[in-house]
Protein backbone atom coordinates (compact mmCIF):
# COMPACT_ATOMS: atom_id res chain seq x y z
CA UNK A 1 0.00 0.00 0.00
CA UNK A 2 2.42 2.48 0.79
CA UNK A 3 4.15 1.64 -2.84
CA UNK A 4 0.76 2.61 -4.23
CA UNK A 5 0.61 5.95 -1.91
CA UNK A 6 3.99 6.78 -3.04
CA UNK A 7 3.39 6.27 -7.14
CA UNK A 8 -0.02 8.59 -7.04
CA UNK A 9 2.16 11.29 -5.02
CA UNK A 10 4.51 11.25 -7.88
CA UNK A 11 3.02 10.97 -10.74
CA UNK A 12 2.99 14.54 -12.96
CA UNK A 13 -0.60 12.74 -14.48
CA UNK A 14 -2.63 12.96 -11.75
CA UNK A 15 -1.53 13.66 -7.96
CA UNK A 16 1.71 15.35 -8.31
CA UNK A 17 -0.61 18.54 -9.14
CA UNK A 18 -1.25 18.69 -5.25
CA UNK A 19 0.55 21.91 -4.72
CA UNK A 20 3.91 23.73 -5.14
CA UNK A 21 4.48 23.45 -1.83
CA UNK A 22 3.59 19.74 -1.46
CA UNK A 23 5.96 18.85 -4.16
CA UNK A 24 9.20 20.46 -2.60
CA UNK A 25 9.63 18.29 -0.06
CA UNK A 26 13.84 18.02 0.19
CA UNK A 27 15.83 16.32 2.66
CA UNK A 28 16.65 18.99 4.79
CA UNK A 29 12.92 19.82 5.70
CA UNK A 30 12.58 19.81 9.06
CA UNK A 31 10.46 17.51 10.97
CA UNK A 32 6.80 18.27 11.71
CA UNK A 33 6.07 18.81 15.07
CA UNK A 34 4.55 16.10 17.46
CA UNK A 35 1.81 18.32 18.63
CA UNK A 36 0.31 21.19 15.72
CA UNK A 37 -2.04 23.83 16.62
CA UNK A 38 -5.36 23.42 15.91
CA UNK A 39 -6.06 25.82 13.66
CA UNK A 40 -3.81 26.80 10.52
CA UNK A 41 -2.18 30.50 10.75
CA UNK A 42 -1.05 32.45 8.32
CA UNK A 43 1.98 34.56 8.39
CA UNK A 44 2.53 38.36 7.68
CA UNK A 45 3.40 38.86 4.25
CA UNK A 46 6.02 41.46 3.37
CA UNK A 47 5.85 42.39 -0.29
CA UNK A 48 8.90 41.70 -2.72
CA UNK A 49 10.89 43.48 -4.89
CA UNK A 50 12.41 43.25 -8.05
CA UNK A 51 15.67 43.56 -9.23
CA UNK A 52 15.91 46.00 -12.06
CA UNK A 53 17.15 44.43 -15.17
CA UNK A 54 19.49 46.68 -17.84
CA UNK A 55 19.72 46.04 -20.91
CA UNK A 56 22.30 45.93 -23.33
CA UNK A 57 23.02 48.95 -26.25
CA UNK A 58 21.61 46.79 -29.57
CA UNK A 59 23.56 44.39 -31.32
CA UNK A 60 23.89 41.41 -33.42
CA UNK A 61 23.29 37.79 -32.48
CA UNK A 62 26.33 36.44 -30.62
CA UNK A 63 27.55 34.58 -27.33
CA UNK A 64 24.98 34.35 -25.16
CA UNK A 65 21.76 34.91 -27.06
CA UNK A 66 19.62 32.17 -28.39
CA UNK A 67 18.44 31.57 -31.99
CA UNK A 68 14.82 32.09 -32.75
CA UNK A 69 13.53 30.34 -35.80
CA UNK A 70 12.24 33.24 -37.79
CA UNK A 71 13.33 36.67 -38.06
CA UNK A 72 14.58 37.18 -34.44
CA UNK A 73 17.11 36.41 -31.91
CA UNK A 74 15.91 36.63 -28.40
CA UNK A 75 18.06 37.68 -25.67
CA UNK A 76 18.10 36.07 -22.29
CA UNK A 77 19.13 38.15 -19.07
CA UNK A 78 18.59 36.76 -15.54
CA UNK A 79 15.48 38.37 -13.89
CA UNK A 80 15.36 38.24 -9.63
CA UNK A 81 12.59 38.49 -7.30
CA UNK A 82 14.09 39.90 -3.37
CA UNK A 83 11.48 38.68 -0.73
CA UNK A 84 11.94 38.26 2.13
CA UNK A 85 13.14 34.70 3.08
CA UNK A 86 15.35 34.76 -0.57
CA UNK A 87 15.67 35.11 -4.29
CA UNK A 88 12.88 33.95 -6.84
CA UNK A 89 15.45 33.70 -9.71
CA UNK A 90 14.06 34.16 -13.20
CA UNK A 91 14.59 34.71 -17.13
CA UNK A 92 13.68 37.60 -18.67
CA UNK A 93 14.33 36.49 -22.70
CA UNK A 94 13.95 39.91 -24.92
CA UNK A 95 13.24 39.99 -28.91
CA UNK A 96 15.80 41.75 -31.01
CA UNK A 97 15.79 44.14 -32.44
CA UNK A 98 15.54 46.28 -28.79
CA UNK A 99 12.23 48.09 -28.93
CA UNK A 100 9.23 49.19 -27.62
CA UNK A 101 7.61 45.55 -27.23
CA UNK A 102 4.40 43.94 -25.19
CA UNK A 103 5.70 41.95 -21.79
CA UNK A 104 3.82 38.72 -20.90
CA UNK A 105 4.73 36.92 -17.30
CA UNK A 106 4.41 32.59 -17.46
CA UNK A 107 3.85 31.09 -14.47
CA UNK A 108 4.13 27.19 -14.02
CA UNK A 109 1.64 24.80 -12.62
CA UNK A 110 1.78 22.71 -9.62
CA UNK A 111 5.09 20.23 -8.21
CA UNK A 112 8.42 21.31 -8.16
CA UNK A 113 7.65 22.25 -12.57
CA UNK A 114 10.45 24.73 -12.75
CA UNK A 115 10.26 28.10 -15.33
CA UNK A 116 10.83 25.86 -18.21
CA UNK A 117 8.01 23.28 -17.49
CA UNK A 118 9.70 20.62 -16.39
CA UNK A 119 9.54 18.63 -13.14
CA UNK A 120 12.00 16.94 -11.23
CA UNK A 121 9.89 14.04 -10.26
CA UNK A 122 10.32 12.82 -13.94
CA UNK A 123 13.16 11.82 -15.61
CA UNK A 124 13.18 14.19 -18.99
CA UNK A 125 12.41 17.47 -19.67
CA UNK A 126 9.13 18.65 -22.26
CA UNK A 127 10.40 22.51 -22.21
CA UNK A 128 7.18 23.53 -22.79
CA UNK A 129 6.89 26.92 -21.05
CA UNK A 130 10.61 27.61 -22.45
CA UNK A 131 9.11 26.46 -26.25
CA UNK A 132 6.02 29.26 -25.30
CA UNK A 133 8.49 31.97 -24.78
CA UNK A 134 11.07 31.37 -27.49
CA UNK A 135 7.50 31.70 -29.76
CA UNK A 136 6.72 34.90 -28.03
CA UNK A 137 10.30 35.87 -29.03
CA UNK A 138 9.91 34.63 -32.70
CA UNK A 139 6.43 37.15 -32.44
CA UNK A 140 7.95 40.93 -30.84
CA UNK A 141 6.95 39.75 -27.81
CA UNK A 142 9.18 39.87 -24.40
CA UNK A 143 8.76 37.52 -21.42
CA UNK A 144 9.53 36.42 -18.03
CA UNK A 145 9.45 33.17 -16.54
CA UNK A 146 10.48 31.62 -12.86
CA UNK A 147 11.00 29.07 -10.57
CA UNK A 148 8.58 29.81 -7.94
CA UNK A 149 9.66 29.46 -4.50
CA UNK A 150 10.91 26.11 -3.18
CA UNK A 151 11.55 25.06 -6.84
CA UNK A 152 14.96 24.72 -8.60
CA UNK A 153 16.89 28.08 -8.31
CA UNK A 154 14.35 29.64 -6.32
CA UNK A 155 14.82 26.64 -3.45
CA UNK A 156 16.25 28.48 -0.95
CA UNK A 157 13.17 31.52 -0.93
CA UNK A 158 10.61 28.64 -0.10
CA UNK A 159 12.95 25.76 2.16
CA UNK A 160 10.60 26.37 4.90
CA UNK A 161 7.72 24.83 3.48
CA UNK A 162 5.57 25.07 6.43
CA UNK A 163 5.81 28.98 6.07
CA UNK A 164 4.55 28.88 2.30
CA UNK A 165 0.30 29.95 1.39
CA UNK A 166 -0.99 30.66 -1.44
CA UNK A 167 -0.57 34.08 -1.17
CA UNK A 168 3.10 33.75 -1.02
CA UNK A 169 2.78 32.59 -4.93
CA UNK A 170 0.36 35.70 -5.71
CA UNK A 171 2.33 38.38 -3.87
CA UNK A 172 5.25 37.16 -6.24
CA UNK A 173 3.80 36.86 -9.38
CA UNK A 174 1.90 40.31 -8.80
CA UNK A 175 5.38 41.73 -7.84
CA UNK A 176 6.83 40.55 -11.06
CA UNK A 177 3.59 42.19 -12.99
CA UNK A 178 4.05 46.28 -11.13
CA UNK A 179 7.86 45.70 -12.16
CA UNK A 180 7.31 44.59 -15.91
CA UNK A 181 4.71 47.82 -15.79
CA UNK A 182 6.85 49.93 -13.95
CA UNK A 183 10.12 49.60 -16.27
CA UNK A 184 8.74 51.63 -18.82
CA UNK A 185 9.97 49.24 -21.30
CA UNK A 186 6.59 47.48 -22.44
CA UNK A 187 3.63 48.81 -24.20
CA UNK A 188 1.71 45.96 -22.27
CA UNK A 189 1.61 43.39 -19.76
CA UNK A 190 0.19 39.74 -20.06
CA UNK A 191 0.00 37.48 -17.28
CA UNK A 192 -0.09 33.78 -18.63
CA UNK A 193 -0.30 30.98 -16.06
CA UNK A 194 -0.30 27.19 -16.88
CA UNK A 195 -2.30 24.63 -14.35
CA UNK A 196 -2.38 25.64 -11.36
CA UNK A 197 -0.04 28.82 -12.63
CA UNK A 198 -3.41 29.93 -13.72
CA UNK A 199 -5.00 30.27 -10.34
CA UNK A 200 -2.01 32.00 -9.43
CA UNK A 201 -2.15 34.37 -12.56
CA UNK A 202 -5.85 35.07 -11.64
CA UNK A 203 -5.26 36.55 -8.31
CA UNK A 204 -1.98 38.33 -9.51
CA UNK A 205 -3.30 39.96 -12.53
CA UNK A 206 -6.04 41.66 -10.80
CA UNK A 207 -4.23 42.54 -7.92
CA UNK A 208 -1.48 44.36 -10.35
CA UNK A 209 -3.49 45.21 -12.97
CA UNK A 210 -2.33 43.18 -15.74
CA UNK A 211 -3.22 44.43 -19.45
CA UNK A 212 -4.86 40.62 -20.00
CA UNK A 213 -4.89 37.22 -18.85
CA UNK A 214 -4.10 34.15 -20.59
CA UNK A 215 -5.05 30.43 -18.79
CA UNK A 216 -3.49 27.42 -20.38
CA UNK A 217 -4.91 24.21 -19.43
CA UNK A 218 -6.22 25.81 -15.80
CA UNK A 219 -8.89 24.09 -13.87
CA UNK A 220 -12.33 26.08 -12.71
CA UNK A 221 -12.91 23.78 -9.74
CA UNK A 222 -11.29 24.26 -6.67
CA UNK A 223 -7.99 21.74 -5.47
CA UNK A 224 -9.85 20.01 -3.47
CA UNK A 225 -12.66 18.99 -5.19
CA UNK A 226 -10.07 18.01 -7.82
CA UNK A 227 -7.84 16.18 -5.09
CA UNK A 228 -11.01 14.07 -3.84
CA UNK A 229 -11.70 13.26 -7.60
CA UNK A 230 -8.49 11.98 -8.06
CA UNK A 231 -7.65 10.31 -5.59
CA UNK A 232 -10.31 8.28 -3.84
CA UNK A 233 -11.34 6.25 -6.86
CA UNK A 234 -7.30 5.11 -6.31
CA UNK A 235 -7.44 4.07 -2.89
CA UNK A 236 -9.35 1.46 -0.93
CA UNK A 237 -12.83 2.57 0.87
CA UNK A 238 -11.35 3.59 4.26
CA UNK A 239 -8.24 5.35 3.29
CA UNK A 240 -11.27 7.20 0.68
CA UNK A 241 -12.97 8.17 3.18
CA UNK A 242 -9.54 9.02 5.57
CA UNK A 243 -9.12 11.45 2.52
CA UNK A 244 -12.49 13.29 2.35
CA UNK A 245 -12.24 14.07 6.00
CA UNK A 246 -8.80 15.37 5.30
CA UNK A 247 -10.00 18.07 2.93
CA UNK A 248 -12.90 18.67 4.78
CA UNK A 249 -10.97 19.78 7.66
CA UNK A 250 -8.22 22.02 5.58
CA UNK A 251 -11.30 23.22 3.28
CA UNK A 252 -12.33 24.76 6.82
CA UNK A 253 -8.84 25.82 7.54
CA UNK A 254 -8.32 23.31 10.50
CA UNK A 255 -5.92 20.76 10.48
CA UNK A 256 -6.82 16.93 10.14
CA UNK A 257 -7.88 15.41 13.71
CA UNK A 258 -6.19 12.20 12.02
CA UNK A 259 -3.55 11.67 9.39
CA UNK A 260 -3.11 7.81 8.29
CA UNK A 261 0.41 6.87 7.45
CA UNK A 262 -0.35 5.83 4.01
CA UNK A 263 -1.36 9.72 3.23
CA UNK A 264 1.44 11.27 5.31
CA UNK A 265 3.36 12.05 2.42
CA UNK A 266 0.87 14.11 0.54
CA UNK A 267 -1.09 15.82 4.01
CA UNK A 268 2.20 15.80 5.99
CA UNK A 269 1.73 18.68 8.51
CA UNK A 270 4.02 21.00 7.04
CA UNK A 271 2.36 21.23 3.75
CA UNK A 272 -1.48 21.36 4.89
CA UNK A 273 -1.05 25.36 5.78
CA UNK A 274 -0.23 25.96 1.96
CA UNK A 275 -3.05 23.38 0.92
CA UNK A 276 -5.38 25.03 3.42
CA UNK A 277 -4.46 28.41 1.67
CA UNK A 278 -5.20 27.45 -1.46
CA UNK A 279 -8.28 25.65 -1.30
CA UNK A 280 -9.77 28.65 0.08
CA UNK A 281 -9.69 29.55 -3.60
CA UNK A 282 -11.91 28.86 -6.43
CA UNK A 283 -10.91 29.46 -10.18
CA UNK A 284 -14.34 30.10 -11.67
CA UNK A 285 -15.02 32.90 -8.78
CA UNK A 286 -11.65 34.15 -9.30
CA UNK A 287 -11.64 34.47 -13.26
CA UNK A 288 -15.20 36.21 -13.02
CA UNK A 289 -13.77 38.82 -11.29
CA UNK A 290 -11.64 39.70 -13.98
CA UNK A 291 -12.12 42.54 -16.03
CA UNK A 292 -9.38 42.72 -18.69
CA UNK A 293 -9.15 41.03 -21.86
CA UNK A 294 -9.54 36.98 -21.20
CA UNK A 295 -8.10 33.89 -23.11
CA UNK A 296 -8.62 30.74 -22.27
CA UNK A 297 -7.00 27.95 -24.26
CA UNK A 298 -7.43 24.38 -23.62
CA UNK A 299 -6.41 21.20 -25.10
CA UNK A 300 -8.51 18.09 -25.65
CA UNK A 301 -6.48 15.68 -24.87
CA UNK A 302 -5.26 16.93 -21.73
CA UNK A 303 -5.65 13.79 -19.12
CA UNK A 304 -5.23 16.27 -16.59
CA UNK A 305 -7.45 19.40 -16.81
CA UNK A 306 -10.25 18.32 -19.11
CA UNK A 307 -12.50 20.43 -21.57
CA UNK A 308 -14.69 20.82 -18.80
CA UNK A 309 -12.97 22.82 -16.89
CA UNK A 310 -12.53 25.37 -19.47
CA UNK A 311 -15.93 25.48 -20.05
CA UNK A 312 -16.37 26.25 -16.79
CA UNK A 313 -14.43 29.47 -16.95
CA UNK A 314 -15.88 30.56 -19.73
CA UNK A 315 -19.37 30.43 -17.90
CA UNK A 316 -17.74 32.36 -15.06
CA UNK A 317 -16.97 35.23 -17.64
CA UNK A 318 -18.65 35.16 -20.64
CA UNK A 319 -16.34 38.04 -21.96
CA UNK A 320 -13.34 35.62 -22.10
CA UNK A 321 -12.12 33.62 -25.49
CA UNK A 322 -12.45 30.10 -25.31
CA UNK A 323 -10.19 28.64 -27.48
CA UNK A 324 -9.88 24.86 -27.69
CA UNK A 325 -6.84 22.97 -29.51
CA UNK A 326 -7.84 19.55 -30.83
CA UNK A 327 -4.84 17.04 -29.85
CA UNK A 328 -3.15 19.36 -27.33
CA UNK A 329 -2.34 17.76 -23.99
CA UNK A 330 -1.54 19.26 -20.51
CA UNK A 331 2.32 19.92 -21.72
CA UNK A 332 0.48 22.24 -24.63
CA UNK A 333 2.06 19.36 -27.12
CA UNK A 334 0.31 17.56 -29.58
CA UNK A 335 -0.39 14.38 -28.88
CA UNK A 336 -3.19 11.49 -29.05
CA UNK A 337 -5.24 10.44 -25.90
CA UNK A 338 -3.01 6.94 -25.87
CA UNK A 339 -1.41 7.23 -22.35
CA UNK A 340 2.27 5.58 -23.83
CA UNK A 341 2.45 8.87 -26.09
CA UNK A 342 1.25 11.05 -23.22
CA UNK A 343 3.74 10.26 -21.03
CA UNK A 344 6.48 10.18 -23.73
CA UNK A 345 5.52 13.85 -24.24
CA UNK A 346 6.58 14.67 -20.69
CA UNK A 347 9.76 13.88 -21.22
CA UNK A 348 10.15 14.94 -24.92
CA UNK A 349 11.96 18.53 -25.28
CA UNK A 350 12.36 18.09 -29.11
CA UNK A 351 8.40 17.71 -29.24
CA UNK A 352 7.20 21.11 -30.39
CA UNK A 353 4.29 23.13 -29.29
CA UNK A 354 1.11 23.03 -30.49
CA UNK A 355 1.38 25.16 -33.48
CA UNK A 356 -2.44 26.31 -32.83
CA UNK A 357 -1.45 27.44 -29.41
CA UNK A 358 1.70 29.76 -30.26
CA UNK A 359 -0.29 31.46 -32.87
CA UNK A 360 -3.33 32.11 -30.72
CA UNK A 361 -1.30 33.64 -27.53
CA UNK A 362 0.84 36.18 -29.99
CA UNK A 363 -2.48 37.11 -31.66
CA UNK A 364 -4.35 37.57 -28.50
CA UNK A 365 -1.01 39.56 -26.67
CA UNK A 366 -0.62 41.93 -29.60
CA UNK A 367 -4.06 42.98 -30.22
CA UNK A 368 -4.18 44.24 -26.54
CA UNK A 369 -4.04 47.97 -26.27
CA UNK A 370 -0.73 49.39 -25.97
CA UNK A 371 0.77 51.94 -24.02
CA UNK A 372 4.01 54.01 -25.12
CA UNK A 373 7.10 53.15 -23.46
CA UNK A 374 9.53 55.48 -21.69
Amino acid sequence: MKQKIRRLAGTALGVAALSTAAGTARAQQAPPPTHPPPAVPAPAHSPPALQATVYPPPRAAGAGEVAVPGRRTALPRAATLFTPTGEVQGTLLVPLPLGCTPAALIIAGSGPTDRDGNSKLLPGANNSLKMLAQALAEAGIASVRYDKRGIAASARAGANESQLRFETYTGDAAAWVRQLKLEGRYSSVTVIGHSEGSLIGMVAARAAGADGFISLSGPAERASALLRRQLDPKLPPELAQANDKILAALESGRRPAKLPPQLQAIYRPSVQPYMASWFKYVPAREFARLNMPLLIAQGTTDIQVDVTQAEQLKQANPAARLLLVDGMNHVLKQVPAEPRQQMASYLDPALPLAPVLAGAVTEFIHALPHRPCR
